[in-house]
């Protein structure tokens, strides 16, 4: 099968001795290197740079934001942190969640006189802040809260607070009525934050106390929400409003809420208000559907009725969330489901002898008889269909099914189906003027004007969106074919009636057909065709194989591994390429291991498509990604071309995107992957590789960059800058831009302070002389700014920019919208600048980080964050899919554990060297 065609040339680590050092750079050694000198002194750490000054270019546009202005009256008084214990009158430590809001809005009503008739801020776990000390120096407190409980509708063997055997207990809480639990609080003084913090973080002095300051506020919003009922997470908050939720099927509502932070910025204090962005993120949320608990499992599981509910599953689903019964109305948690239906499940019945001196006699009665004949209430169809058990495990407390209903807002966090998910993004999605009415009623409802807390600190918001100066980006103009010169209009383009610029030749190929119902025989002349119109060449394939009937229900490794026989036995010599059938248009099984079988056994360039409506749009997409893998390149930027780009075409540059890509939530035990893609045989900025490792899941800093002493593996950087030199006319770059996606502002210093590092020390392990200069650059996208153009109902056009006013009052940042919003509300990347020793001037990097959106190879339309990002994000996805069907208990040792509490982390399949310089992952 190997074949030496389109091998890429020899890697070598005899580089050319490189330009002497900068006086001001400090090498930096490699730390198992013995035969280094001694180590110097700790540099300081490095801190995020100052904004150099504001751009100029581009056409002024007046903008709107959900940003709204904050005034503080004062300064001069303190927060006070009271560190919070709640303890029931036994001594145990108060582990229910939201429990503790109750306990403490009860300390409040209760002991107000004697904690100096302050008003708190609570973060429901264990913080409490005043404003001003405390009276007492000792706060330790009783508080009784009481629960309306009136029990009537539930039946066990009597276990405590929450079940209803009848008989003595049942008369006994009717005449206390009032079921009550007494618990401990302790508040101990732990620190005081001065409010000038707030002033001095306006000025661009960021401190931890001014940290803690914007803390105590979020704390006071939070509070706020919580006391109107509102579901929180994290920073956002839910409001039980019909208005909000959006049906997912199966039970699910999608449940749109609303994020809230104060923000300091150049224009002084202002409140961040945001709606969803989409699925991903927080402020849009998955909800049970309330109602009848039947109901809900009819449609979870997808059933006609009740009969046909796999009780297994519903236990599952069910475990932990809160019902109210009927007749009463009494809130309880599930914690399981009866071993028997309802009208076998038995209990004993304690019951007061009417004729006896007040003796007892118990007898057993089943849940389904008590309620029908000792309380009169018709059952319909529970009979035959489980209890809820509300009780403990091994004390049981029996409520009929249908006499629960699921109460509102209650998180559902399970995975989305795929459908569910599409459904998601389609619905949450909201054009300008809908978001902007949604936010100004989120605004209005939260009444924060009468919040006593924010009134004490002399906290007052305007309701008006903040007006900023953006400007509009020029989009670059674009080469394609025969040396055409194209300008994009409203960030979109096209290649009707051109051809690609770099066409590539599609021989040696191959299609493979898993299932999927088409016309193949079309599908190739169409596609042959369409590759004819823009430059490229595409033969004839030398055969199309079908997948073996018998295989089909094989699992998916054993149907691409049965594939593979095929091709062994059917094409004359290894494929250059090969075009693959899938019989699903998303999240196909077969996707994995077909990837891993051809980019890493047998380094075979591959395509999957899974065709429904095959036009010339399609197929010109699918050519595009075809081109680009092959290495060919569809258009580049004119001043690519004719080495313009401020900086960069000057000085050999290499460009990397980085992300690290992590497991679903609450999947704790799947390995992240981290990505890195360069630019590679510059002057170019248009080609790029990738190299992708695994690493500890839920670890967002990449350990991966620079290995020592990593025996075959010297770690992910050596690798890209080997790659760099050899396609680039064995030069080493002198520059390194990098673009870091998916880390939040505290972890800037760690990106700065260690993978910087383990990139420089990647360079002195090249040569130890070599002192490139470096400009690194945080991607976010995960925010929760949005801009809006007054009186129109149009999203900003693309390339709009802001770099004031809401912007960081000290740091370098700006915002960018370079995409065309053409569904919802467009979400602008916000850029970073922690560091740049290149000294671009501020226009040219807005400029250059402009251009890089519209050299995305896949499409042919502006993108919204840098197209290095965007590859970074998809090597990740594409090989993460690759160990998908390992063994888990080998392979895949990311699910087992190496020793007690470690996870071992598998190691992440090479890509085969004929494709590991390709742009496999377009």
């Amino acid at each position: 099968m190997d074949s030496q065609d389109g091998q890429p040339p020899e890697i070598t680590d005899d580089l050319p001795p490189p330009p002497p050092l900068p006086p001001n750079v400090v090498p930096i050694k490699a730390e198992n290197d013995r035969a280094s000198p001694p180590k110097k002194p700790a540099k300081p750490k490095r801190v995020p740079m100052q904004r150099p000054g504001l751009a100029r270019k581009g056409q002024p546009i007046s903008l709107l934001t959900n940003h709204f202005q904050v005034s503080l009256r004062s300064v001069d008084n303190y927060f006070y942190h009271y560190s919070v214990n709640l303890k029931y009158e036994d001594d145990r430590p108060v582990d229910g969640k939201g429990i503790g809001r109750k306990v403490i809005d009860k300390l409040h009503q209760t002991y107000d006189a004697e904690l100096g008739n302050k008003d708190f801020a609570y973060d429901g776990e264990k913080s409490l802040f005043t404003i001003g000390a405390l009276p007492q120096v000792n706060n330790e407190f009783t508080v009784v809260l009481e629960d309306i409980s009136s029990n009537k509708s539930a039946v066990g063997n009597g276990s405590p607070g929450g079940n209803d055997s009848p008989g003595e207990n049942e008369r006994k809480r009717l005449r206390r009525p009032y079921q009550t639990k007494t618990f401990k609080v302790e508040l101990s003084y732990a620190s005081k934050i001065p409010m000038q913090a707030l002033a001095s973080a306006l000025k661009g002095i960021d401190t931890e106390m001014s940290q803690e300051a914007l803390r105590v506020l979020d704390i006071i919003l939070r509070q706020n929400a919580a006391k109107q009922g509102c579901l929180l997470v994290r920073q956002s908050f839910f409001q039980n409003n019909p208005a909000n939720f959006v049906d997912l099927a199966g039970g699910v509502l999608g449940c749109r809420g609303f994020h809230s932070s104060f923000r300091t910025s150049q224009g002084g204090l202002s409140l961040n208000i945001g709606t969803p962005l989409n699925f991903i993120y927080v402020s849009t949320t998955m909800i049970v559907r309330p109602g009848p608990v039947v109901e809900f499992l009819i449609a979870n599981q997808n059933v006609r009725d009740p009969y046909q509910i796999d009780w297994a599953k519903a236990k599952r689903t069910l475990k932990n969330l809160r019902i109210k019964t009927s007749p009463s109305n009494t809130e309880y948690k599930i914690v399981g489901l009866s071993e028997q239906p309802c009208n076998q499940q038995m209990f004993t019945l304690k019951q007061r002898n009417r004729d006896s001196n007040g003796d007892c006699e118990t007898t057993e009665i089943t849940v389904y008889d008590y309620f029908v004949k000792n309380r009169n209430i018709d059952l319909r169809y529970s009979g035959d269909l489980p209890c809820i058990n509300v009780g403990k495990p091994k004390r049981p407390t029996f409520i009929p099914l249908e006499l629960c209903s699921l109460v509102s807002l209650q998180r559902y966090t399970k995975a989305l189906t795929t459908i569910q998910r599409s459904s998601l993004v389609e619905k949450s999605r909201q054009k300008p003027q809908e978001r902007m009415t949604s936010l100004n009623n989120a605004l209005k409802s939260s009444n924060y004007d009468a919040d006593p807390m924010l009134r004490a600190c002399g906290v007052s918001i305007n309701s008006q969106f903040t007006k900023v100066d953006g400007r509009v980006l020029q989009p670059p103009k674009l080469k394609v074919g025969n040396g055409e010169d194209f300008q994009p209009r409203n960030g979109r383009w096209n290649f009707n009636n051109k051809k690609l610029h770099d066409p590539s030749t599609v021989d040696k190929w191959a299609v493979v057909n898993f299932s999927a119902r088409c016309d193949i025989r079309g599908l190739i002349r169409d596609l042959i065709k369409c590759g004819n119109m823009k430059g490229i060449s595409v033969e004839d394939p030398f055969v199309v194989i079908e997948e073996n009937g018998n295989m089909r229900r094989a699992p998916p490794p054993a149907r691409v591994e049965d594939m593979f026989e095929q091709i062994k036995t059917k094409l004359p010599g290894a494929p250059r390429f090969l075009l693959c059938l899938l019989p699903e248009r998303k999240n196909s099984l077969l996707y994995g291991p077909w990837k891993r079988k051809c980019l890493s056994e047998f380094g075979i360039i591959t395509q999957c498509i899974a065709p429904t409506r095959v036009n010339d749009q399609y197929l010109t997409n699918v050519l595009l990604k075809i081109n680009a893998k092959l290495g060919g390149i569809n258009s580049y930027l004119q001043i690519e071309r004719a080495s313009q780009l401020p900086h960069v075409s000057s000085c050999p540059t290499i460009i990397l995107g980085m992300d690290v890509s992590h497991g679903s939530p609450g999947q704790s035990d799947v390995p992240s992957i981290a990505a890195v893609v360069s630019s590679r045989a510059w002057p170019s900025i248009s080609r790029y590789r990738a190299s992708v490792r695994t690493q500890s899941p839920k670890v967002e800093m990449i350990d991966s960059l620079f290995k020592p002493s990593g025996n075959d593996d010297d770690g992910i950087v050596r690798e890209l800058l080997i790659d760099f030199y050899t396609s680039s006319g064995k030069r080493k770059p002198d520059q390194i831009m990098i673009f870091r996606d998916g880390v939040s502002e505290s972890q800037f210093n760690q990106v700065l302070n260690i993978e910087l590092d383990q990139i420089i020390e990647a360079c002195k392990f090249l040569d130890e002389t070599w002192s490139p200069k470096f400009t690194l650059i945080i991607a976010q996208k995960n925010h929760h700014t949005k801009f809006f153009q007054p009186g129109s109902p149009d999203n900003v056009p693309p390339g709009t920019v802001v770099d004031n006013k809401i912007c960081h009052p000290r740091n370098y940042d700006f915002y960018m919208c370079s995409q065309a919003g053409m569904i919802g509300t467009t979400r602008p990347t916000h850029y970073h600048v922690l560091h740049d020793e290149i000294g671009f001037a501020p226009d040219d990097l807005q400029e250059l980080v402009h251009s890089l959106s519209y050299v995305y190879q896949r499409s042919t339309t502006a993108i919204s964050v840098v197209a290095p990002i965007c590859y970074a994000h998809l090597a990740a996805t594409q090989m993460g899919q690759f160990m998908k069907f390992d063994d888990m208990s080998e392979t895949s040792s990311g699910h087992g554990m190496t020793a007690p509490g470690v996870i071992a982390v598998p190691e992440m399949p090479r890509l085969h060297e004929k494709v590991s310089s390709s742009m496999f992952f377009c």
